[in-house]
């Protein structure tokens, strides 16, 4: 599974309610999933180009439609977007016990 993030999976002090790619990758990791995590810079308050134009925002566009992040993709191929739904896709979908 991979989940592109921001710059990273650091505490935002200043924004209530937590970053959303920090809430996404705790809740992933809550879960016990080992999602890999893909940075992929820029801002999304700014144009795509020059700005959002690494990547990671590029796979996030062509995946939702637009270059925000968090964007979950699970070993399966389903896409997440948005840090809430994300959250709520990790309480419902546990890790598959590995098979013996």
């Amino acid at each position: 599974m991979k989940l592109y993030v921001c710059w990273g999976t650091f505490p935002s002090p200043v924004r209530p309610g937590g970053h959303p790619c920090r809430n996404a990758y705790n809740a992933l990791k809550e879960a016990g999933h080992e999602p890999e995590v893909i940075k992929s810079y820029g801002l999304t308050i700014l144009p795509d180009t020059p700005f959002n134009n690494t990547d990671g925002r590029k796979e996030a566009k062509r995946l939702t439609g637009k270059s925000t992040v968090p964007v979950l993709v699970t070993d399966d191929g389903e896409v997440v977007y948005d840090s809430k739904k994300i959250v709520a896709w990790a309480k419902a979908n546990p890790p598959r016990a590995a098979a013996s």
